[in-house]
């Protein structure tokens, strides 16, 4: 393409096509997680022009597009509200640190070690909360602060208490285009529904006058907020340190199994991801330098991408410039989009995150799956997303060690003795049902305990093994003894019957 020849990387015609539709999905996105995370819609274009035009160039993975995700804005919005917006470039910069060390070290494939029931349930407990969040301003109504305060009040939405009649009716009108307008493949392979939905409501809304919230979008230059030396000084705080970590792995892990999900769709290059965890990193240092919003890779904008035919990175790159060009050239545009059309996308966007689909085959396959799934869900929603995902790695391990515990016993008869064979990995999760299998032995048999079949045995077990042998051999010796004493005893009444 002539009028991009000064790309530093060549632009096919297919890349261009996708990154127009790239673009159109990612750019109410971007202000809609802005929104959903409590801070000004410019810092979410921002990430989204970042991701595309730095980390789009960056080596990793070629295909998959980096922004502002939904799977964040509870971690942001709970920053933004305890430490203030202003310490949210410090976090930020912090993060992409420490995926770039990560991804130097050769950690990055090591996130493809993390249950993939864990992650299912980080992401629906995150969806879970953003519903709960967003739909208060889907119905133009005032948003209890705590997540209880939030579910209780569900049931006065529905009958409508503290409800803006217009504000609901945008909200569910943009549900409705998100909805239905995929039915029709046609035009939705032109215009992603996303952009529709807005579009559609914003235009009625203007038609009819409808008094709902408007977004506000002033210039990207006036909302850059660097980080200042009172910011970095926050850090010696052990809960930044906390929320630093948080970021960053949650943002590592969304990325590479975002990745993971792109290789699947495509035939091309796959993904380096020690490389793409750099790249990731290097997003987030710039954003948390500029004060923006965190970067993942999206797995909404990739599959958009892919499916528009994307060839290579330029894609990615030109949806970060339409991006950039669009905000400078036509920043008044966004302030025509209703708020509450931002927050039926994200009510969508975190119905889509919930597994629903999955849950009832893992259920009658992997039960054990299945429950980690949901506890981490469950506990992301009742206390925090850093909590919920720590409980549910623990709960995965548990249920790891657990699964590869097996143990069972074999008797075999031999020359006059029983020969016991503890075959598998004997584990004090298994402690129970191995020394019920050995006390249940016969008492009266001599027995040659085998643990040759034995692939792991703990130190629990190797004690318990030598006291259960020590055991039964002392009460072994015992009965020999005693059978012993009872003979002389029989010899020695009978010789005195025997006696005249």
């Amino acid at each position: 393409m002539r009028g991009l020849s000064s790309l530093p990387i060549p632009v096919h015609r297919a890349d261009l096509t996708a990154s127009l539709v790239v673009f159109l999905v990612a750019l109410p996105l971007c202000v809609g997680v802005a929104v959903a995370s409590g801070v000004p819609a410019e810092l979410g274009l921002i990430t989204g022009i970042v991701g595309g035009l730095l980390v789009g160039l960056l080596p990793g993975s070629s295909l998959q597009v980096s922004g502002p995700a939904a799977g964040l804005t509870v971690l942001v919005f709970e920053a933004v509200q305890r430490y203030g917006i202003g310490a949210l470039g410090v976090l930020v910069l912090g993060a992409g640190v420490v995926q770039i060390v990560l991804g130097v070290l050769r950690l990055g494939r090591w996130f493809r070690a993390v249950s993939v029931a864990v992650v299912q349930g980080m992401l629906a407990g995150i969806g879970l909360v953003l519903m709960a969040g967003q739909v208060y301003v889907l119905a133009g109504a005032e948003a209890p602060a705590s997540m209880a305060g939030k579910l209780s009040g569900l049931p006065g939405l529905v009958t409508g208490t503290g409800v803006s009649g217009p504000a609901l009716a945008v909200g569910a009108g943009t549900l409705a285009v998100l909805v239905l307008w995929p039915r029709w493949r046609r035009a939705a392979r032109v215009l992603p529904a996303p952009l529709v939905a807005v579009g559609v409501t914003a235009g009625a809304t203007a038609l009819f006058r409808l008094p709902v919230e408007r977004i506000r979008v002033g210039g990207l230059l006036d909302a850059v907020r660097p980080p200042g030396g009172d910011d970095w000084a926050r850090l010696v705080d052990l809960g930044m340190l906390g929320t630093v970590l948080a970021f960053a792995l949650i943002a590592s892990a969304e990325s590479l199994f975002s990745a993971a999900a792109v290789d699947r769709m495509h035939q091309g290059r796959r993904t380096d991801y020690d490389k793409e965890l750099i790249a990731q990193g290097a997003g987030n240092t710039v954003c948390g330098a500029l004060g923006a919003l965190p970067m993942t890779a999206v797995i909404v904008r990739s599959s958009a991408n892919v499916h528009a035919g994307a060839r290579t990175k330029a894609s990615r790159v030109l949806h970060g410039l339409w991006l950039l060009l669009f905000v400078a050239a036509l920043p008044g545009a966004l302030g025509v989009i209703p708020v509450a059309a931002l927050a039926g996308v994200l009510v969508h966007a975190g119905f889509k995150l919930v597994p629903l689909r999955v849950l009832v085959p893992l259920w009658r396959g992997h039960r054990g799956e299945a429950v980690v799934l949901g506890v981490t869900a469950v506990t992301v929603v009742a206390t925090s997303l850093f909590e919920g995902v720590l409980v549910g790695l623990l709960l995965a391990v548990a249920k790891t060690a657990w699964d590869v515990s097996h143990v069972h016993v074999e008797t075999v008869e031999g020359a006059g003795v029983l020969v016991v064979r503890v075959i598998g990995n004997a584990t004090f999760l298994r402690l129970p049902k191995l020394l019920d299998a050995l006390d249940a032995l016969p008492a009266d048999r001599k027995v040659e305990l085998e643990l040759s079949g034995l692939r792991h045995t703990d130190h629990a077990c190797a004690a318990e093994l030598e006291g259960w042998a020590a055991q039964r051999e002392a009460r072994q010796a015992e009965g020999r003894a005693r059978a012993g004493r009872g003979e002389e005893d029989g010899q020695r009444e009978g010789a005195l019957s025997s006696a005249p």
